[in-house]
């Protein structure tokens, strides 16, 4: 049988795989696309029954744990609702016990497909030449400061960090180079094409504190079940790191966050850095509080976008109270 690969990731596929476990790119997505625009225009033509049968169509080519498998089916739910809605009195159907374990037991093998992939994509990232002699040089740096432990872990919340903006740039489509380490200022992903879309270049900006709180709370959630110092030290200053680049100035991560939003969004987020600044007394917040300012009195502003905003908010506190040992 001839291997199947991920048109994104190169990660070879199963015969009957939806979508990519390393990237989570759809298999089926050109004709997901196709089906989408067809339902569109019958739900626009008033014909409710065609749309409802493109959207049934999707569902068997979409992960059935998938956001996007249940948006779909929640607009094949309603249409038929409207075509066809219940008689008064028949009862609603019942749900049995057994529906709800299998439910359960799908989801829980979901997840556990989802962070094997998450892993398998971290791993991915090493087998670049590049990528793996610079981390190299850059841990022989900090392992003479700092001892072999702290800079392990600091390479590897970094890559961590870097692969977040990697796993974002496949999904939307975009031709990057694997991440470089510089020792003494961090690691980069060299992008090979412009990002012209703000809401984009937010996402993709985003995604690496994402991953970078994931690391943090993952050295958390150890030094708390084994009390070892260490992993203190690594989870408050992989907060840190990634809190400082939240920073919305030059190229950073936060720059990019704030490109998209609103004045109205962008003065929110200057109070929950206040907030955060409270509650943590984290003085890099007044650095990035001021910056923020700074960047809410400026004329152009971005077209708003909720999600963007309530992400970099959550990463602000997040990462506030993460990295309280530091600075």
């Amino acid at each position: 049988m001839t291997p199947i690969y991920c048109s994104d990731c190169r990660t070879e596929l199963p015969p009957d795989a939806l979508a990519c476990p390393a990237c989570g790119a759809l298999s089926y997505r050109d004709t997901l696309k196709r089906l989408a625009g067809d339902a569109e225009s019958a739900r626009l033509a008033g014909n409710l029954a065609a749309a409802r049968d493109h959207w049934s169509e999707m569902l068997p080519l979409l992960p059935p744990n998938s956001t996007q498998y249940a948006a779909i089916r929640t607009r094949v739910a309603d249409a038929t609702a409207t075509i066809d809605p219940p008689r008064p009195d028949q009862p609603p159907p019942a749900q049995s016990g057994r529906g709800s374990w299998s439910r359960i037991a799908g989801g829980a093998a979901a997840t556990g497909l989802f962070m094997i992939g998450k892993l398998k994509f971290l791993l991915l990232g090493l087998t670049k030449a590049s990528t793996f002699i610079s981390m190299f040089a850059f841990f022989g740096v900090y392992w003479s400061i700092y001892g072999w432990p702290l800079a392990l872990g600091l390479v590897v919340s970094i890559y961590i960090h870097e692969m977040g903006h990697v796993s974002m740039l496949r999904r939307e489509g975009i031709d990057a180079g694997a991440p470089m380490f510089i020792p003494g200022m961090g690691a980069f992903v060299l992008l090979k094409q412009h990002i012209q879309d703000p809401l984009t270049d937010a996402k993709i900006g985003l995604a690496g504190p994402v991953w970078g709180l994931g690391a943090a709370i993952a050295a958390s959630a150890i030094y708390a079940a084994t009390g070892t110092k260490i992993w203190l030290a690594i989870a408050q200053l992989t907060g840190f790191i990634n809190l400082f680049n939240l920073i919305p100035v030059w190229q950073l991560d936060g720059s990019r966050g704030m490109h998209v939003l609103g004045r109205t969004e962008r003065w929110a987020l200057v109070g929950f850095v206040a907030l955060a600044l409270a509650m943590t007394e984290q003085r890099l917040l007044f650095i990035v509080g001021a910056v923020a300012v700074w960047r809410a009195m400026q004329q152009e502003v971005g077209p708003g976008d909720s999600r963007v905003f309530a992400t970099f908010a959550a990463l602000i506190v997040a990462l506030a109270f993460l990295a309280r040992g530091v600075g």
